[in-house]
């Protein structure tokens, strides 16, 4: 009982403290969540596409009708580091420490755009400020965040993939579960859509990927998840990343010294790619939860 006590006292997780800090909170009508491509390069152009999304994708009459379901259009985009899809379904251990733990070099693991990021300082530590209090004992990030008193989205978008490369590419089970607790743990009803991440500059990791990438999809067919599945890595995005350097971030010798996470001309270049895709899913979520559309 002490340690759950220190513990509760050290990340701040305490229920009385994590009501007490979103008093005034007001819900983005649309999350993105993700892992480290977020702070990286993706998370301004995410902010972007969605906060302008009548522009990238023009809507038909019916459409326009069914985007009064995302309200105010307020967008917010997290990507905490070192995170997957089961970080967020996780109520212990070392995937939920991945999103509740301060890292112990940069002191925070998030990077944070939009309606709840208002201090223009897009680095944050999960657990602090009323936006980011996803963390309570023996509980999951997504059963905090989407209690009826907080988080009260009218879209949600997960992107992952990397860090469960090796989980969902080698252990096919594992995809399945983590789409079960996923479906599990989102608000009943809301329009999801999960879209993996940008391909690497390396062959070799994106192979990996692309196979993890082909075992999630299955999953969310045969759990029957409502969510609309977007791949992230295509041949027309794969061709577009793997081995270019401009996309990725180089040592003074030129040499790309990052291949895991593209930079931000290459998350633009890789929305106009993936665009067509993620309009249809994101009308095709909407539609389904317009009921006379």
């Amino acid at each position: 009982m002490l340690t759950k006590i220190l513990r509760c006292a050290a990340l701040a997780l305490c229920l009385t403290g994590a009501v007490e800090a979103q008093e005034g909170f007001q819900s983005p009508s649309i999350v993105i969540l993700g892992d480290s491509q977020i702070p990286f390069g993706s998370g301004p152009v995410f902010l972007e596409f969605f906060e302008n999304i009548k522009t990238h994708c023009p809507p038909s009459p019916q459409q326009a009708k069914n985007l009064a379901v995302l309200a105010d259009m307020k967008v917010a985009v997290i990507g905490v580091r070192s995170t997957s899809l089961h970080s967020w379904t996780a109520t212990m251990g070392k995937a939920k420490g991945a999103i509740c733990d301060v890292d112990p070099k940069w002191k925070v693991n998030a990077g944070t755009y939009g309606f709840i990021n208002t201090t223009g300082n897009k680095y944050k530590q999960i657990g602090r400020g009323d936006a980011y209090q996803f963390c309570e004992m023996d509980k999951s990030a997504f059963q905090v965040m989407f209690r009826p008193d907080y988080y009260d989205p009218k879209l949600i978008l997960l992107s992952f993939l990397g860090n469960s490369a090796k989980r969902w590419a080698n252990q096919y089970e594992k995809a399945v579960e983590d789409v079960r607790k996923m479906n599990a743990q989102l608000p009943a009803g809301v329009p999801c859509i999960f879209m993996t991440t940008a391909p690497s500059y390396s062959k070799k990791i994106t192979d990996l990927r692309v196979k993890a990438q082909a075992n999630l999809k299955r999953a969310f067919v045969e759990t029957g998840s409502t969510c609309s599945f977007v791949e992230g890595a295509t041949p027309e995005t794969v061709a577009a990343n793997q081995g270019n350097k401009h996309y990725f971030r180089v040592n003074k010798a030129g040499k790309v010294k990052d291949p895991y996470h593209p930079n931000t001309k290459a998350a633009k270049n890789f929305f106009m790619i993936a665009m067509d895709d993620i309009c249809t899913a994101v009308y095709d979520q909407i539609g389904a939860a317009m009921p006379d559309s």
